[in-house]
Parts: structure tokens; C-alpha cells; sequence
């Protein structure tokens, strides 16, 4: 039964072709992400996304796609499961890999594995020969760090750390630098004895449009809302806090007259719910799905209720919006909390009882949400993915 398993995990799949090819003349850099959540790959989308006026091309793989189907659903579902189900059991698998030796019994497996089933993926990026890579997940940069150090690849390799919190697993062997966003992550780096020329506070990458603040009141009258009346954005929900449709009804309850925005993303059922509670409260709640600008909804907003995202947050920060934090993930996303309430750009809601009282609090000080929003503007980094495209190009 074991050796079954072990047979279907290392058996390659064919490779994808390559959805561009390398242009004459121009250099080629290639990004590789990892689809475990939405934000290594928007990373790298936003790194995509800078090379306009650039003489190279940048061409994006999601390293999933060249890895066998039982690794694929054991990397990415079997981690939104356990996340969404079992949060503390992602606590302890959390703490474990970041305190677990490398060269321990179990880091061994698990790099057998990862190397077996990342022969398709080593051999695309021999195909393509970029000049470059850029990693915006800790896998491609393990298994590329073996490469290097086995001879079997000889480009520079570099890794956008995308959460401002450094787990053991993003720092790897012969990389050519590193891309952080704060200095806290610098130092943390330093200390695990990387070179300090090596490591980069950039910022974690958002899209070009976060670079410009679009109009409030242009974006209001889009979506039907009086750009004067205080304004709230949620953005994804979880168990912590109930569903969507359960926090928009209890802030739309509340005495204030906020309008509210609802970005649902592809959670369908949700969407419908919330269209239904729409018509309850005409003019006041505007449930939006999947969007690609993203930045005019936000640009409508006071205040921004979210989970703690390293992605999420920072297209937060460089719209100088203000968060009230809710339902993080153990791990990652409550590091990420724990920096922003540090920074005073957040606040943080463990229930929706205390939603409401962080709402109460932050609307009846306005000081308060301005001092937020200066926060924000001090540790938003709106240009990070520019920068780190610098970088990489000027590199030799």
C-alpha cells in the first residue's frame, strides 16, 4: 500500500508547455510560485505585471502544475483543509518545521520527496535557461538550492519572502538574495548568516494599481455608495467569525450608517447570501465576486476587515487603508497581525462582538483612524515589486 503511494507521488507528469518563449535579444526571467492559498502566486503576478517598459520578459509558473497529481493534493487542498478545519493542528506543524533541524530524519523525508517529484519542473527550467529565477514560495527556492549545490543548475536564484515573518524554510543555501518587508525579517535573516548585501527590504510585491490611489468619489459613484458616509471593506471571512453573510448582517445592525463592501472572491454560496441580505439594506451593502481591480472597491473604504494575508494586507497598506484584523490563520497570519498591531496600522477582532466595539472605538476617534492611516503610509511599500525587479536586472 506504502510503495503504491510512494510510486504515484514520484511518478513524473508531462511537462506544460511553456505559455511564452524567450524573445530574441531579451532576457528571461522566470517566476516561480506555489498555489497553497492565492497569495504566492498574486506575488508573482505582481512581479509579472512591472515588466511593462522593460526590455525582458517575464514569464510566470505555478510549480503545481509540474508536479505529480497526489503531491499537488497534498500540497495545496490538504493545506487549505487543515488550515480551515484544524487551525491549531497547522499551529504545531508550524512551530515543528520552523524549529526542526535540517538535516533531522524528517526534513530528509520530506526533501527525498520534494526532489523526486520536482524532476518535470527542473528539467522546464533547463529548458527555458532563464537568467534569472524568482521565487515567491520556499519550495521552488529548497528544491533550486539543491540544484545548485548538486551542480545541476548554475543561474542566480532569488526569493520574495511574502508574509512579514520569516520561517526557517524561506532561507536556503546559495541563493543570490533575498527580498523581505521589514527590517525585523533583515535582521532574522542576518542572524541565520545571510550576507547583509544579500537581503533586500523591498517590500512584499502588489500590483502596479496600488501605486496610484484611485478617487474616492469616482470609485463610490461606481458602485452606487455616497463617497461622504463611512465606508467598511471585508475581504474573506472564516470560521472564527462566521460566515460573511453572519458579519455583514451584525455590522449593518449596528447604530452607525456604514455602507459596507463585501468582496467575496469565488465563494458562490456566499455571494448569493449576501445579494439576498443586499435587499434588505438597499444603498448600504455592495457584494462584489471575484474582481480584477480590486484597489476601486478598497479606494471606497475607511476601514478594511480582513484576515492577515501578507498579500491582503499589503495592497491594505499601500491604499493607507486601515485593518481590523480577524480570523488569522495560526502561524504565518498571526505573525503577520502580531506586526501589524505592533506598527498601529490594525486592530485586531477575535469575535464579531468585538468587531463591533473596534468599530464603535475607531469611528468615534477620528484621530485614531488617521493616525492609522499614517501608519500605513510609513510601512506600505506600494513600489516593492519595482524594486525587486530592479534588483534582479542589475545583478551580475
Amino acid at each position: 500500500m506504502i510503495d503504491s503511494l510512494l510510486r504515484k507521488l514520484t511518478l513524473p507528469v508531462a511537462a506544460p508547455t511553456a505559455s511564452q518563449c524567450r524573445p530574441d535579444g531579451r532576457r528571461l526571467i522566470l517566476i516561480l510560485s506555489v498555489s497553497a492559498g492565492a497569495g504566492h502566486g498574486r506575488a508573482a503576478e505582481a512581479l509579472r505585471a512591472h515588466a511593462d517598459g522593460r526590455d525582458t520578459a517575464i514569464l510566470h509558473l505555478d510549480v503545481m502544475d509540474y508536479v505529480p497529481a497526489l503531491f499537488r493534493l497534498i500540497y495545496t487542498k490538504w493545506y487549505l483543509q487543515l488550515v480551515r478545519h484544524y487551525p491549531f493542528a497547522w499551529a504545531w506543524i508550524y512551530r515543528r518545521s520552523h524549529d526542526a533541524s535540517p538535516v533531522g530524519r524528517v526534513d530528509r523525508a520530506r526533501s527525498w520527496i520534494e526532489r523526486s517529484c520536482a524532476r518535470v519542473l527542473l528539467r522546464e527550467v533547463a529548458r527555458l535557461a532563464p537568467d534569472a529565477i524568482v521565487c515567491t514560495h520556499f519550495l521552488p527556492a529548497e528544491v533550486l538550492s539543491r540544484a545548485i549545490i548538486a551542480g545541476r543548475y548554475r543561474g542566480p536564484v532569488w526569493v520574495q519572502v511574502t508574509d512579514f515573518d520569516l520561517h526557517r524554510m524561506w532561507v536556503q543555501p546559495e541563493m543570490a538574495g533575498y527580498f523581505v518587508g521589514n527590517d525585523e525579517l533583515a535582521f532574522s535573516l542576518r542572524a541565520r548568516g545571510i550576507a547583509a548585501d544579500a537581503i533586500h527590504v523591498t517590500g512584499i510585491p502588489v500590483m502596479p494599481a496600488f501605486r496610484r490611489l484611485p478617487e474616492r468619489s469616482a470609485c463610490a459613484a461606481e458602485l452606487g455608495l455616497d463617497a461622504r458616509c463611512a465606508t467598511l471593506v471585508l475581504m474573506g471571512g472564516g470560521a472564527g467569525m462566521g460566515s460573511l453573510e453572519v458579519i455583514a448582517a451584525r455590522v449593518l445592525a449596528m447604530p452607525q450608517n456604514f455602507q459596507l463592501i463585501v468582496l467575496a472572491g469565488r465563494n458562490l454560496t456566499a455571494l448569493r447570501g449576501l445579494k439576498q441580505l443586499a435587499a434588505r439594506y438597499p444603498g448600504r451593502l455592495v457584494p462584489l465576486g471575484y474582481i480584477a481591480d480590486v484597489e476601486r472597491p478598497m479606494a471606497c473604504a475607511d476601514v478594511a476587515i480582513t484576515k492577515s494575508g501578507g498579500l491582503s494586507t499589503s495592497e491594505c497598506l499601500a491604499m493607507c487603508l486601515p485593518m481590523i484584523i480577524n480570523d488569522a490563520i495560526p502561524g504565518q497570519e498571526e505573525r503577520n497581525a502580531d506586526f501589524l498591531l505592533e506598527q498601529g496600522a490594525a486592530v485586531k477582532a477575535c469575535d464579531v462582538v468585538m468587531l463591533e466595539y473596534r468599530l464603535t472605538e475607531l469611528f468615534s476617534d477620528p484621530r485614531r483612524l488617521i493616525a492609522m492611516r499614517e501608519r500605513c503610509a510609513a510601512i506600505g511599500r506600494p513600489d516593492a515589486a519595482a524594486h525587486a525587479l530592479d534588483i534582479v536586472l542589475t545583478h551580475h
